[in-house]
């Protein structure tokens, strides 16, 4: 699988050689974090290639609250970084069964982990960013949970950080109807 590092300048990097056109043919490539990635780095590579924004509809949103934030020291207390994993539900067997796959952005220290949607955007623009393991969750008599190494496309990454940060606020693409 072809892979692109993702830099904390916000730059998208192959080989050790700068992606400076053509951002989205690197979709598909497996991410790989450049050494002292933050949330405040994928803004950046938002910023660095503005077609990225296209892809989901919470962009704007996510960047006017980005582009209000204070330019250093984001960081949220009781949290060591954040994490960006996989989860793999499989319910309803025996019966009518079905598979659901999401990504999910949480706040982590030592072992605990957090929602994020409570803190700030300001609080969590400084903290690293990691790729976390998959989680395939079984629901039957009981709940079992395994974890996998996995990776991520480009195109997971940046469609599951924006989704998470869409709970930061409830834009009109989340209004329910009445």
């Amino acid at each position: 699988m072809n892979t692109v590092t993702l830099q904390s300048d916000g730059a998208l990097q192959q080989n050790d050689v700068s992606v400076a056109a053509d951002p989205l043919r690197y979709l598909s490539h497996k991410v790989e974090l450049g050494q002292g990635y933050t949330l405040r780095s994928f803004f950046r590579m938002i910023e660095r290639y503005p077609v990225f924004a296209q892809l989901n509809a919470f962009f704007p949103e996510c960047m006017q609250l980005y582009q209000a934030c204070p330019d250093g020291e984001c960081l949220a207390p009781g949290m060591g970084y954040l994490e960006l994993y996989k989860t793999v539900e499989m319910m309803g067997f025996p019966g009518d069964p079905r598979l659901e796959i999401y990504h999910t952005l949480c706040g982590v220290d030592g072992k605990d982990t957090c929602e994020i949607k409570a803190f700030p955007l300001e609080n969590l623009l400084d903290m690293p960013v990691r790729i976390g393991k998959l989680k395939h969750v079984v629901f039957g008599d009981k709940v079992d949970v395994l974890e996998f190494d996995t990776v991520f496309n480009l195109f997971e990454f940046i469609e599951g950080i924006v989704w998470q940060l869409s709970f930061h606020r409830s834009p009109k693409e989340c209004a329910l109807r009445r």
